[in-house]
């Protein structure tokens, strides 16, 4: 894919995402423990998978796994999160998130990375305002892909 850089600004309306763009956000968010355990505990996700040290040092058929992993949900709101200064300071309305996809396991200590590619634009029923589909990847430090899903979003048009 042919990247832009990171957009990084607070400026980013409608008119200013074309099909087909493809934008490397500019930050990356190391995954620590407090991530997974604090927010994995919030929503009540209490598998040994994420919880459980000593049963996945000690179990390694569990996925191919010998140590903890990072809940998936984690992973994608990092991923969103790290996109939205480009692609969500001038969202009205998100309209929605599908076809998400885990890729490859989060593990703490993991640095995840942020792109973003312009899927489709169109007209809405709002005057001042478009949609827009996105798809987000989120890859780690050695490049991997983790994460990929689709969001479709109600964006303001610049003001005149």
């Amino acid at each position: 894919m042919d990247f832009m850089k990171g957009r990084t600004s607070p400026d980013n309306y409608f008119e200013d995402f074309e099909i087909g763009q493809v934008i490397a956000h500019a930050r990356g968010k190391t995954v620590t423990e407090m991530d997974n355990v604090l927010l994995t505990n919030l929503v009540m996700n209490t598998a040994d998978g994420h919880f459980n040290e000593h049963r996945m040092n000690r179990q390694n058929s569990i996925a191919g796994f010998n140590t903890r992993i990072v809940y998936g949900g984690i992973s994608f709101s990092i991923v969103i999160g790290l996109a939205a200064q480009d692609t969500g300071e001038h969202v009205l309305e998100e309209r929605g998130m599908d076809k998400i996809r885990l890729r490859a396991p989060v593990h703490h200590g993991d640095t995840l990375y942020s792109f973003t590619e312009v899927l489709d634009k169109s007209d809405s029923d709002v005057a001042d305002a478009g949609i827009i589909r996105f798809k987000h990847y989120g890859v780690n430090q050695d490049d991997k892909l983790v994460y990929d899903g689709e969001r479709t979003v109600l964006m303001q048009r610049r003001p005149k």
